[in-house]
């Protein structure tokens, strides 16, 4: 384990290790208009929602870290106070990236990307019409983080309308994950798919879960189990009756344990492990 000091390193080299460790991110691809009416389109992976009542999402665009220059994006919302959020999907992750190309001030990324815009119905900035959800919006705030390279502007924005495309709902009306199919930023060129690697993890119980202290000392003590094994075992509101009088130890039976939680069936794990 190394420790470093944000300041005895470069900015470049931070850069790099904040991205890379904080991932994967969801993208932003913000849709703008400048107070002459020239379109911008940007993707951003500083991004996410804060907020369900009222609707609040905020993605940074972070000064340029090599010559200290601000994008068109953070130009425009300053000027205009309005942004399109338009969510990224595999099927368009190419194209977006062609769309942060740094071109010149008034050029349509739209149209460099192969983007059809879709007029809003309240905010002017356009919508990206292959965006399988789009989120028309009015910026509440900016605030600056500094005026260096590499700082940072949160944009806060409020949901004003938003848009979805009926093919990516399942039979309750309910986003698919993988319907949506959505993408985000790692580190470097890295992204990364959701649908390629989806997994579930059940919300802990409305009720209090045991907690892994409360597990028998077998149990935490395992050499096969790992945290998160414990973690599922742990949310329980009560330990097995079984389970009072007996632990299985045997490392064995602990690894047909884990294969039964690997599968999320917790009852039949704890079966296992109180088998004699």
């Amino acid at each position: 384990m190394i420790s470093i000091k944000p300041q005895d390193i470069s900015t470049g080299k931070l850069h790099g290790y904040l991205l890379g460790a904080v991932s994967p991110r969801p993208i932003c691809f913000a849709s703008t208009i400048d107070a002459e009416g020239n379109v911008n389109l940007s993707p951003f992976s500083f991004f996410n929602v804060f907020s369900a009542n009222p609707p609040i999402m905020v993605f940074s665009p972070a000064r340029r870290v090599r010559n200290n220059t601000t994008k068109h994006t953070l130009e425009n919302v300053l000027e205009t106070k309005e942004v399109v959020i338009n969510i990224v999907n595999y099927s368009m992750v190419q194209q977006m990236s062609l769309a942060s190309t740094e071109y010149a001030k008034g050029v349509n990324e739209f149209v460099k990307a192969g983007f059809t815009e879709i007029a809003s119905e309240i905010v002017k900035p356009p919508r990206v019409a292959e965006a399988p959800v789009q989120f028309e919006c009015k910026v509440l705030e900016v605030v600056a983080l500094g005026d260096n390279g590499g700082a940072g502007n949160l944009v806060v924005c409020e949901v004003v309308n938003l848009h979805l495309d009926e093919t990516i709902l399942n039979a309750e009306g309910h986003i698919d994950p993988n319907k949506i199919d959505t993408v985000a930023r790692m580190g470097g060129n890295w992204y990364s798919r959701a649908k390629a690697g989806l997994f579930e993890v059940p919300k802990p119980l409305s009720t209090l879960g045991i907690g892994v202290d409360a597990l028998p000392e077998a149990v935490r003590n395992s050499k096969v189990l790992t945290g998160n094994d414990l973690g599922m075992l742990a949310n329980v509101e009560e330990l097995p009756a079984e389970a009072l009088v007996f632990i299985n130890a045997s490392e064995a039976v602990h690894k047909k344990t884990q294969a039964f939680l690997c599968d999320g069936k917790i009852t039949e794990a704890w079966q296992t492990l109180t088998a004699r």
